[in-house]
């Protein structure tokens, strides 16, 4: 199946359960099943690497819906943006396997939102990623506080955690 309408799906789905008023938290997870099909399969047939991260893009989207981001990115012509990433792979996704996506804001900082992916099976974890995302306007980088401010909240961040601490110098030492 290709990725656009999976894609579509998650957009369906995340704003049906917005309309009816259902819409997750902003520290809640957010699930997503999916299968691993042959188009995202490499020459080992097992998910190819970039796939996880093109599924977590859904995970994403979909997060970014259900906690009623949507019409604010759309009023204010945001654009979420990644700024790092780091993951885990702790075993392979096979063709046909079924997989769950779990995305949810793990905390913020002055610039950046971090998001932790996790993709698990019926027989535990396959992956664990944490990337460093932001919304990008027509004035640069928008802080998390406006996009807090954006979802009637004013909410302080959770304590940051020592993965998401370790992601922030790896990619201030790179700059």
């Amino acid at each position: 199946m290709n990725l656009i309408f999976r894609l579509l799906a998650v957009v369906a789905a995340a704003m049906f359960t917005v309309w009816r008023d259902r819409r997750t938290g902003l520290l809640e997870p957010s699930s997503l099943r999916f299968r691993v099909w042959p188009t995202d399969l490499d020459i080992n047939l097992h998910m190819t690497n970039a796939r996880y991260f093109s599924v977590m893009d859904l995970g994403r989207t979909d997060l970014t819906i259900r906690v009623g981001l949507g019409p604010a990115i759309l009023r204010n012509r945001w654009q979420p943006v990644l700024g790092g990433a780091t993951i885990r792979y702790r075993r392979p996704l096979r063709p046909f396997q079924r997989f769950t996506l779990v995305s949810r804001v793990l905390c913020w900082d002055d610039k950046y939102i971090f998001i932790e992916h996790r993709m698990e099976t019926r027989l535990g974890l396959a992956a664990l990623a944490v990337v460093q995302g932001a919304f990008v306007g027509t004035k640069g980088v928008v802080a998390p506080a406006e996009v807090l401010a954006a979802l009637g909240t004013a909410a302080a961040s959770p304590p940051i955690p020592e993965a998401v601490a370790a992601l922030r110098g790896q990619i201030l030492s790179a700059v």
